[in-house]
């Protein structure tokens, strides 16, 4: 059997809806009874926990027209009645923040996304920024990162945002395709992507990240290759290659897309496939489970060394104990606790203009939790758990705790038995072709996962 035959069965067996783990547990175990009271109590942990530096996190919601792929929040409207009250209200609940934080003001990653942040004026992003930097302040090593959108992004927004201090720029390009463009309504070209990375480079970038998605409708094989040549081309330091999340039962907008031309399981790992086959033969280095990064990259390095990290922003380098979120929809991870803002903007405004922070819902950690999201975050981004370690850390015994896991994870149709995962007795290991399955290994450690899939109603995208 050839290993693409194989892979192919893997993939008809594991391909199934499951999480993504941007955190565990998950936002659909997120609730109401977790409100302000509680997301202020683990502030007050989180300030009496020492001068550890702080992720932070804005959303800016707002673009110019609706790209049928998206998943994010996002406003549409070019109303600026709409955009300016919003960043009046961002800088208030940024100062709510730092009211509650007096001994916590050293951040080391920041990260600004939407939306489209660059769909703001530039003199509206200092003015933001100049907020922040009234309360925090940024280590000397701070990764400061903003998602910018080609089409709408000038040259002096690139050159200011710089000058500002903005480290890293990442810019989606899904597809290069001009018929998977039109089907997804991003209209974006190769020449415009390769100047604004040339303009983020001049202004002192220490790197640029292009985001693609493959499973998206129109795609072929030679297309999606002709992209990935077309990406190598402008040689980003960063490449993201995501699963499209297909979910028109969460995001109504994706009902307007060609279903029946969204490619086939068989497609969707050639596509995959051919991902990893180009961008490794080109030198970059797979990271995580859809992250590709140059050897000297510090996603590269942190990979090799076992300290990837992994939080709502994505993969980082930064191990800032705390992640605060700003603005809609954001969502903090805080001393075991987190807590997501309203989506709504009248009910932000309400909240931010009485005082008050406007979470909608959240949650408290149990134990079990902690222990879980441990193993879950190690498998995502450093393909391993140190089981000795994990052990001292949390003072249990692994192999009896974790009984019922590592019995499914080694049955005769397991992961162990298709070669996904090496299980010792120090140590869990995802291997090369269990890559493509990471997720499926880590839904055997989510102990809510199978309430939420006998439900009536979807809730997750499919693994592959």
């Amino acid at each position: 059997m050839s290993e693409r035959t194989s892979t192919l069965e893997l993939l008809s067996r594991y391909d199934r809806p499951g999480p993504r783990y941007t955190s565990y547990p998950t936002a659909v175990e997120f609730h109401p009874e977790f409100g302000e009271a509680q997301y202020l109590e683990r502030l007050a942990a989180a300030d009496a926990a020492g001068d550890q530096p702080l992720s932070l996190y804005a959303h800016l919601p707002f673009c110019e027209e609706r790209c049928l792929f998206c998943g994010c929040n996002v406003v549409i409207t070019r109303r600026t009645d709409v955009t300016r009250p919003y960043l009046d209200h961002l800088i208030q609940e940024i100062g709510l923040l730092a009211s509650q934080l007096p001994h916590r003001r050293r951040v080391s990653q920041m990260h600004w996304g939407g939306g489209t942040p660059t769909a703001y004026a530039i003199e509206e992003l200092e003015r933001l920024h100049a907020a922040i930097r009234e309360h925090f302040e940024f280590t000397p090593d701070a990764e400061v990162a903003i998602e910018v959108d080609p089409r709408v992004t000038s040259p002096e927004q690139v050159a200011r945002l710089a000058a500002l201090g903005f480290n890293r720029f990442s810019m989606g390009v899904q597809d290069f395709a001009p018929e998977v463009q039109q089907a997804v309504n991003r209209i974006q070209s190769v020449e415009q992507t390769a100047e604004l990375i040339a303009r983020a480079r001049a202004e002192g970038a220490k790197s640029v990240n292009i985001d693609l998605i493959f499973g998206l409708p129109m795609q072929t094989l030679a297309g999606f290759r002709r992209t990935i040549e077309q990406v190598l081309e402008i040689a980003p330091d960063r490449v993201a290659v995501y699963s499209f999340a297909f979910v028109p039962w969460i995001q109504a907008h994706m009902k307007k897309l060609p279903a029946g031309a969204l490619p086939d399981a068989a497609l969707k790992l050639e596509l995959l496939s051919a991902a990893i086959d180009d961008f490794t033969a080109a030198g970059y280095l797979a990271i995580g489970m859809d992250h590709f990064a140059r050897p000297e990259d510090e996603l590269a390095r942190a990979q090799s060394a076992g300290t990837l990290h992994r939080n709502f922003m994505g993969y980082t380098v930064q191990a800032a104990t705390d992640l605060m979120g700003v603005g809609i929809s954001a969502i903090g991870d805080v001393q075991l606790g987190y807590a997501q803002n309203t989506k709504k903007l009248p009910e932000y405004a309400e909240a931010v203009e009485a005082g008050r922070f406007p979470i909608a819902r959240g949650r408290r950690l149990t134990p079990d939790d902690a222990l879980r999201r441990h193993i879950i975050l190690e498998l995502m981004c450093n393909l391993h758990l140190d089981v000795p370690e994990f052990e001292r850390r949390f003072g249990i015994d692994f192999a009896t705790t974790f009984a019922p896991e590592l019995e499914r994870l080694s049955g005769p149709h397991s992961p162990l038995a298709h070669g996904l995962l090496e299980i010792e007795p120090a140590r869990l290991t995802v291997t090369p072709r269990g890559r493509l399955f990471v997720r499926n290994i880590c839904m055997e450690f989510d102990r809510y996962l199978a309430a939420r899939l006998t439900s009536e109603k979807p809730v997750f995208s499919r693994t592959v």
